[in-house]
C-alpha cells in the first residue's frame, strides 16, 4: 500500500488533500502523467463524495506492477439507487453543497470514466464501499 487517508464528512476545507498527496506519491514513483491524472480525478471525486454525503471514511491506495487500486469506504447514509446515482447529472446534494461548487452529479460517472474497472457496494443507513483500478499501461480514456 502506498497510502491510507482518513476523510471527515463535511470537512470542505480539506477537500482534495488526499488526492493531492496521492498525485505526489505517484509522481515520485515515476508513474506516467496520464495515469496519475486518471487516478487523481477519480480519487478526488470519491474523496468529495465522502465529504459531502458521509460521516467519515477512509481511502486506501495500492500499487502493484499492473495497476493503481483505490478503495474508499465510508460510514454514512448509503446510496439507495446505485443505477440512478451513476447517471450523469443526477445529484442528491443539498443546496448549500451546490453553492460551494460541489454536487453536480458528475462524481460517480467521472470515477467510472477515468478507471479501467470500478465496483460499488452500498447499504442504506450503513455506508458505501467503492473500489476502482487504473491500469499502468497507458490506455487512453
Amino acid at each position: 500500500m502506498i497510502a491510507e487517508f482518513e476523510i471527515q464528512g463535511q470537512d470542505f476545507k480539506r477537500a482534495g488533500e488526499a488526492c493531492f498527496e496521492i498525485k505526489n506519491r505517484l509522481k515520485r514513483l515515476g508513474i506516467p502523467a496520464g495515469i496519475i491524472r486518471r487516478v487523481a480525478t477519480a480519487a478526488y471525486e470519491a474523496e468529495v463524495n465522502v465529504i459531502v454525503y458521509a460521516h467519515k471514511g477512509t481511502m486506501q491506495v495500492k500499487l502493484d506492477n499492473q495497476c493503481v487500486e483505490v478503495t474508499v469506504s465510508d460510514v454514512g447514509p448509503g446510496i439507495p439507487d446505485i443505477a440512478k446515482a451513476m447517471e450523469v447529472g443526477y445529484s442528491t446534494a443539498p443546496p448549500y453543497v451546490k453553492q460551494l461548487g460541489y454536487g453536480s452529479g458528475m462524481g460517480l460517472p467521472n470515477i467510472k470514466k477515468n478507471s479501467d474497472w470500478m465496483e460499488l457496494h452500498s447499504e442504506v443507513n450503513r455506508g458505501t464501499t467503492l473500489r476502482f483500478k487504473v491500469n499502468l499501461n497507458e490506455s487512453p480514456k
